[in-house]
């Protein structure tokens, strides 16, 4: 037997394991991408600190100023909150400015790969772009979707537990938050007030009325049979109190001292919406032009400019038009008991359309730029 003989064999060496499946190449992105484009947008400062300050630092320095100074000085400065102020902030500051940010955040999302240099070097890892692309989405939501929701709750806490004590209404001080059965009791217990404070339309009670001539107390008057007033008796005061609280309900009740809850809920998805609108086009853009500087001019030129143009003004000839604007669609969208978000004096003079119109127009806003800023994502030189 020789030595090579008596040797023993080596031992086969195992074969590899099998690698798993390997998922670069999916255009769903995974967790892990998602928290990578969430840091890489949390750490530009700047544009943080900027979207804190105009989402939540304006409301809370207002606000903060309005309880200062009713606390130095009641008597002078009113409560500092209460409905008005929370209309004005609501319709007015969170609406527009939110939609601004949001834009922002999204131009920057969409354009920063490019901007940085880094584009390149996320093509050679592997992954599908689309999955690149799709990561930002809920990235960028998580920012700006907290943002907002951290500066309305705190307009809605102010409002509310900071609501005046008394509601003036046409002058006259009246118990808040009455139905309209309510309001019309209310009505008949304080017959003087209603008749010589509210505002009314058309003749009431046949000819009932307040005389407040000077140097008089007021009363309340009817016409006699010789044509000169004379006191109205209790019925007809009554009654035509009632017919007035009628007329007014409706004023009335879009003035209670703070909002009610179906209200704050129905404005908070509003801004909600409209922040999203505002991201997700601003990324499409932002993708789309590859830099984020005109994006943003952009944006900030379609919420400043063409919206309320479009909003305001009926252009003959071209009104389907102007309901394919989004911001003319997220209009129609407003919960009722808000004033106009671009003002009006009162009047309603939104271009009208359908709610099914303007959802529709909003889906195809959302999901147009998005298709568009992917397919420029998927298609761009590296």
């Amino acid at each position: 037997m020789t030595a090579t003989q008596g040797a023993e064999l080596p031992a086969p060496s195992p074969a590899p394991p099998t690698s798993p499946r390997d998922h670069r190449g999916s255009p769903i992105p995974t967790g892990s991408m998602i928290a990578t484009r969430l840091m890489e947008l949390r750490k530009r400062r700047g544009l943080m600190i900027t979207m804190v300050a105009v989402t939540i630092g304006f409301p809370t320095v207002f606000l903060a100023v309005r309880l200062l100074l009713h606390a130095i000085a009641p008597k002078t400065y009113g409560p500092a909150g209460g409905y008005d102020i929370y209309t004005a902030l609501s319709a007015g500051v969170l609406y527009t400015f939110g939609f601004i940010v949001a834009a922002t955040l999204g131009c920057t999302a969409g354009s920063v790969d490019l901007s940085d240099g880094m584009f390149r070097h996320l093509v050679i890892t592997g992954r599908s772009r689309l999955a690149l692309y799709l990561a930002r989405i809920p990235a960028g939501l998580a920012i700006i979707v907290s943002l907002v929701a951290v500066g309305f709750t705190i307009v809605c806490a102010v409002c509310v537990y900071a609501a005046p004590s008394k509601l003036s209404y046409d002058g006259v001080n009246v118990p808040a938050g009455l139905s309209q059965s309510g309001l019309e009791h209310w009505a008949t217990d304080n017959v003087t007030e209603v008749l010589c404070g509210f505002s009314y339309n058309g003749q009431i009670g046949h000819g009932v009325g307040c005389d407040n001539g000077p140097g008089q107390p007021e009363s309340v008057v009817t016409q006699g049979p010789s044509g000169q007033p004379v006191p109205a008796s209790a019925a007809q005061a009554q009654a035509a109190a009632i017919q007035i609280a009628q007329q007014d309900y409706s004023d009335y009740h879009k003035q209670f001292l703070y909002p009610s809850d179906s209200l704050m809920i129905k404005t908070g998805l509003w801004l909600e919406l409209e922040a999203t609108i505002g991201f997700l086009v601003g990324l499409g853009l932002g993708s789309l032009l590859g830099q984020r500087t005109v994006a943003v001019i952009l944006m900030i030129v379609l919420e400043i400019i063409l919206t309320p143009i479009a909003v305001r003004t009926r252009i003959p000839h071209f009104i389907n038009v102007q309901r394919g604007i989004v911001g003319v669609a997220t209009s129609h969208l407003e919960p009722g008991q808000l004033p106009l978000a671009f003002g009006g004096g009162g009047q309603d003079f939104r271009v009208t359309e359908s709610t099914t119109t303007a959802i529709c127009v909003i889906l195809a806003w959302l999901i147009g730029w998005t298709i568009l800023g992917a397919w420029r994502m998927m298609t761009r030189d590296t």
